[in-house]
């Protein structure tokens, strides 16, 4: 699994602005900052969002989340038990 290529493509709830990156300034507008989209790698939100998307997504598919462990998630078939 891509775990970086996840980071990029999360979506975020909550708006959040950035600086201009370096050597991509805007000269007209040296004071002006972006709103993201979407959730970059290193952003304090992004594992939050990516764990929210992934821990949703689990749910919807019929696994339990652990009673000790909350990112571990158990889904029972017939002779099979999965753990992610």
């Amino acid at each position: 699994m891509d775990v970086k290529n996840a980071f990029l493509n999360g979506f975020i709830n909550e708006e959040v602005y950035v600086t201009q990156p370096p050597r991509f300034e805007d000269h007209k507008l040296p004071r002006h900052v972006d709103k993201l989209k979407k959730a970059l790698y290193g952003l304090k939100q992004a594992p939050r969002q990516w764990y929210e998307m992934l821990s949703n997504f689990l749910l919807s598919k019929s696994y339990q989340r652990g009673q000790v462990d909350k990112t571990l998630f158990i889904k029972n078939s017939e002779n099979d038990i999965i753990l992610v």
